[in-house]
């Protein structure tokens, strides 16, 4: 059994080194024109230049550094294969620290000096919210916007935006079901960060376990020491904690608790649920702290949620894609749900640039991703329709088992972003054959 002492300095470890990570083309005519006539930004004959700001840097890069390794691996997979409708995408990656005063300069720079005809995958809710206006008024393909914040979901206001992943109301719904109907009784509390994360997720938990709740609260991803929150969770009685939160942060859940003695049931949201990276992260951070430990032994029991297939997926056909293509263009990279998720975040885009057409306007991709026609590679449908712009639409339950394995508790289920059922969802999902991009 560690010492009080050493676990306090991996945490501290932890939260230095978050800290020092960084804080808080011309086109021819009938090739990329606009419906106006004009040309599109960053589109040729052959090819596409799209952008994306990425904390490669700051507190959420641990984990999230990888989403974009991910997402190129498979555009140079798609530019090896001949490209989509013959143009080549070229992808231009933008550090913004997890900042939003930065990642409003990044985009700025990839609209107005980089000329991008989309930005694709731009992450972070308190980021990608402080460029959201900008990007409307600019016309410019916000697509896959990777966080689940309520906001992408509004084609009336921001018709050029698009989600990607599960939203943070329909996961929180289909967590507080499970948690009522499999932890009945149980006190629970919860720890959110401090915007759209935590107050979308609760609107979700709240319409199952409100009355099991005993305390809320949130975390500032500037402030790496999470220790008052998690302590007065303890001091709650909560034994069960609902943990909304990026994936140091939910390490440093992991070794606050640890430090304090705490062991409650812990149930983490797929935005921070990744057992390779959360192992990775909580061995590096005891390691600082001058410790050795089993990141799987602290991670066992457990519970997750994810909506995209897992790289344990032995069996399953868009695992098997992504594992050949991380072997050919990535193999140093760790073959991580985190770098999958940038894969299919890639895969998609290009699902809709091929359904765009050869004639590339902006409008044209816009209307391919509200088509409804988008498929896979996820476990539940997109959102996607005229009326909503809301990514994948549900989340099966997952625990992480002693020997590094995931167990499937409850398999996927669906559901809307405000007060409809949460009901199970078996359709077939199309094969990479069905949806192929190349060859």
């Amino acid at each position: 059994m560690r010492s009080s002492r050493s676990a306090t300095a991996i945490v501290l470890a932890s939260a230095l080194v978050l800290a020092a990570c960084g804080g808080a083309g011309e086109t021819p005519t009938g090739s990329g024109g606009s419906q106006n006539g004009e040309p599109a930004p960053g589109v040729t004959d052959t090819e596409v230049v799209i952008g994306t700001h990425q904390p490669l840097t700051g507190p959420a890069a641990p984990g999230y550094s990888k989403i974009s390794v991910g997402a190129r691996a498979v555009f140079d997979y798609i530019n090896d294969g001949g490209g989509i409708n013959g143009r080549k995408i070229t992808y231009k990656v933008e550090d913004d620290g997890y900042n939003p005063t930065k990642t409003v300069e990044v985009v700025k720079k990839l609209v107005l000096e980089e000329k991008v005809f989309a930005l694709v995958g731009g992450l972070g809710t308190p980021t990608h919210s402080k460029v959201l206006d900008y990007l409307t008024s600019e016309g410019v393909p916000d697509l896959l916007v990777s966080s689940g914040a309520l906001m992408w979901d509004a084609p009336d206001k921001h018709p050029n935006t698009f989600g990607y992943q599960v939203d943070y109301t329909r996961e929180g719904k289909i967590q507080g079901q499970y948690i009522r109907d499999n932890l009945a009784g149980k006190k629970v509390g919860l720890l959110v960060q401090n915007d759209d994360i935590g107050t979308d997720t609760q609107k979700g938990l709240d319409q199952y376990i409100k009355d099991q709740i005993v305390d809320r609260k949130t975390y500032d991803p500037a402030n790496t020491d999470v220790t008052p929150q998690v302590s007065a969770l303890q001091a709650a009685g909560a034994e069960v904690v609902v943990c909304e939160c990026i994936p140091a942060f939910t390490a440093l859940t992991i070794l606050t608790s640890l430090k304090i003695g705490y062991k409650p049931q812990l149930v983490v949201s797929s935005i921070g649920a990744d057992p390779a990276t959360l192992t990775g992260l909580v061995e590096q951070f005891a390691k600082q702290g001058g410790t050795q430990v089993s990141g799987g032994a602290l991670l066992t029991g457990i519970i997750g949620t994810r909506y995209l297939p897992s790289v344990r997926g032995e069996d399953d056909p868009w695992t098997a894609l992504f594992k050949e293509i991380h072997g050919k263009y990535i193999p140093q990279e760790a073959f991580t749900d985190t770098l999958v998720y940038g894969m299919v975040m890639a895969y998609t885009f290009g699902q809709a640039l091929k359904a765009a057409g050869k004639d590339l306007t902006r409008q044209k991709i816009m209307d391919a991703m509200s088509s409804g026609e988008l498929k896979g590679p996820g476990l539940t449908p997109f959102a996607f329709g005229k009326d909503s712009h809301a990514g994948y639409t549900g989340a099966l339950v997952f625990r992480i088992e002693a020997d590094g394995s995931v167990k499937t508790l409850q398999e996927a289920k669906v559901t809307d972003r405000e007060t409809g059922e949460v009901k199970a969802y078996d359709e077939k999902r199309p094969t990479p054959q069905e949806v192929k991009l190349v060859g």
